[in-house]
């Protein structure tokens, strides 16, 4: 009593530091997860791709970065989930998509069915059920002529490849091109493209700097859209 009076602190009235200092490493310990996650949530829907290669010129280059939404093509087969409950037998499949189908002119990255140890970048120009032909430089949709205007005039060949006529594309397939039609491995070497293959639609162009925005979509008012 005389100690306190005479204004000596003893060690039971010192306010510990310690508490603060760990609630201060479980914060930034907090702050690191959340980064992390937010970081994997968004690689789940959005990743980066970059283009290898001349078969997209002239609208992407070797080397240009492009975010890539893996979300865009999302599907289930609802029949199989229905199946699941008592009594259900629903035959077939019945699809769908909660965001949307791929669209013709879509640029799309896709794992190629054939041997690549690298994913593919591509136009989708051929829909399910669609006639995909080629005749004196242009690519013909069930006997339409396809208006491309992001490529340089009648510049489309198909000589002495294995898809020159394709139709009907089968139900869950598309038909892709490059848009560097001479220096493209594209569905005229190797066929259809199963949408299950798509790993998402290409949208953004990040890199190089002096491109950097939204890929501009393409429009083919001669083809009714579906």
């Amino acid at each position: 009593m005389d100690d306190l009076q005479r204004g000596e602190t003893t060690p039971e009235l010192v306010a510990p530091a310690q508490p603060k200092r760990r609630g201060l490493v479980a914060e930034i310990f907090r702050f690191a997860l959340m980064i992390v996650a937010i970081t994997l949530l968004a690689r789940a829907f959005i990743s980066p791709f970059e283009v290898d290669g001349q078969s997209m010129t002239p609208n992407l280059h070797d080397r240009d970065r492009v975010f890539v939404s893996r979300a865009r093509y999302f599907h289930v087969d609802l029949n199989r989930w229905i199946n699941l409950l008592p009594g259900e037998d629903r035959q077939g499949t019945d699809i769908w998509y909660p965001f949307n189908q791929p669209q013709r002119g879509d640029i799309v990255v896709l794992n190629p069915p054939t041997q690549s140890d690298k994913p593919f970048i591509k136009r989708v120009i051929g829909l399910p059920g669609e006639t995909v032909t080629f005749h004196n430089g242009y690519v013909y949709i069930d006997g339409v002529r396809l208006d491309e205007s992001y490529i340089n005039g009648p510049i489309t060949n198909c000589d002495r490849q294995a898809y020159c006529n394709i139709g009907p594309i089968p139900e869950g397939y598309v038909f892709v091109l490059g848009d560097h039609r001479d220096n493209s491995e594209d569905s005229r070497y190797f066929g259809p493209v199963a949408i299950d293959q798509l790993i998402g639609e290409a949208w953004f162009t990040n890199w190089p700097m002096d491109v950097i925005g939204r890929i501009p979509s393409a429009d083919y008012p001669s083809i009714p859209a579906k």
